[in-house]
């Protein structure tokens, strides 16, 4: 599960809990993005954004951190990373991407994107009023939606190559939106872990954003 995760929050959470539970992961590997080419860069540093996830993570063992992506200088890209962490699973073990809804949408523009379900399924998070249906996707991705679709069953009986998209919970929570929280000078407690928000606290992010500490 990869991100910029600027602030990690109860949403990213809830969605790679679900995702576990729903497709009997062994565990879920987080991977925050260094620097993003796709997207404006973050707002909080790499080092501060990669303690946030270690801090919201840290009591389930379900989860584990993977930094590789923030110590490298260069602009990441997923297909590279889901190619180092095939190399180190091996060919034949069950992988999945976890991505959202908006995120999948986009995944034309991503670099060497069809690259991916040759690496690993790809599990889609489909909140409720976000309808996932091949007539509002880019042709070429509706093409492999249309190939690749089944159940999370299905992403067992080979290593990649599947499209699973299942309802989870609703938690209308966003980066974005916690930010705004900091630029109006009202708290986002509750919206995330009470760990990352002292932590934000603790360190002054945001402040620069918002100019309200």
């Amino acid at each position: 599960m990869g991100g910029t995760f600027d602030p990690v929050h109860f949403g990213h959470l809830r969605l790679a809990q679900e995702a576990a539970e729903i497709l009997g992961l062994e565990r879920v590997c987080w991977v925050p993005a260094g620097r993003p080419w796709h997207r404006s860069q973050p707002k909080a540093s790499a080092a501060h954004r990669v303690e946030m996830v270690r801090l919201a993570i840290a009591k389930n063992p379900l989860f584990e951190l993977d930094d590789a992506e923030i110590r490298q200088t260069a602009p990441g890209y997923t297909v590279e990373t889901l190619e180092r962490l095939r190399a180190q699973l091996g060919r034949e073990r069950p992988f999945v991407l976890l991505l959202g809804t908006d995120a999948f949408r986009g995944l034309t523009s991503w670099e060497r994107w069809r690259d991916l379900f040759e690496l690993a399924h790809v599990f889609v998070a489909q909140r409720p009023g976000h309808s996932l249906t091949p007539g509002g996707m880019p042709s070429a991705l509706a093409s492999e939606w249309r190939r690749r679709a089944g159940t999370p069953d299905a992403l067992r009986e080979r290593p990649a190559g599947r499209i699973v998209a299942y309802g989870t919970t609703a938690l209308d929570v966003s980066a974005s939106a916690i930010r705004a929280h900091f630029a109006q000078s009202r708290s986002p407690r509750y919206l995330l872990p009470s760990a990352v928000l002292d932590y934000i606290e603790a360190h002054g992010l945001y402040a620069k954003e918002n100019g309200a500490r």
